[in-house]
């Protein structure tokens, strides 16, 4: 008995399992985490590879410094804090231009559903405004 209350908990379990893990919200979140740790590399590369060298080569070379990592005072390693926060500045940017392209293709959609097309009156009615007005013109003769 003590077994089979033991096989139901365990089934119960991954049932519960099961239907946690495929809940769209999970999902949702798993499939975000993987891409943002693919843009996190995107981004580390495009500050290690393209800003560092074109922006803070002049003054890396003014510090004799080869490398933004390597800038410290002290054993205070300021260089790693400056590209968290370039890394950071360029994420939030990025995210920023996203949403606001996300936001803009959203307020067209909304315009072009506000402004729908014009319905026409279905060949009856447009038969019974002309008479109406026809009656119209001859009383006003």
């Amino acid at each position: 008995m003590a077994l089979q209350n033991g096989k139901r908990a365990a089934g119960g379990f991954i049932k519960d399992f099961q239907a946690f893990i495929l809940k769209g919200n999970v999902i949702d979140l798993a499939v975000a985490v993987i891409i943002g740790g693919a843009f996190g590399k995107i981004v580390t590369s495009l500050i290690e590879d393209i800003i560092t060298p074109l922006l803070l080569n002049p003054a890396l070379k003014a510090a004799n410094v080869e490398d933004l990592a390597k800038l410290q005072i002290n054993g205070i390693k300021y260089g790693v804090f400056l590209a968290a926060v370039i890394n950071f500045l360029v994420i939030a940017f990025v995210i920023f231009l996203i949403i606001r392209s996300f936001e803009a293709a959203k307020r067209k959609e909304q315009r072009e559903e506000a402004v729908a097309p014009e319905v026409k009156p279905d060949p009856q009615e447009r038969l019974t405004l002309a008479v109406e007005r026809l009656a119209e013109v001859m009383e006003s003769k």
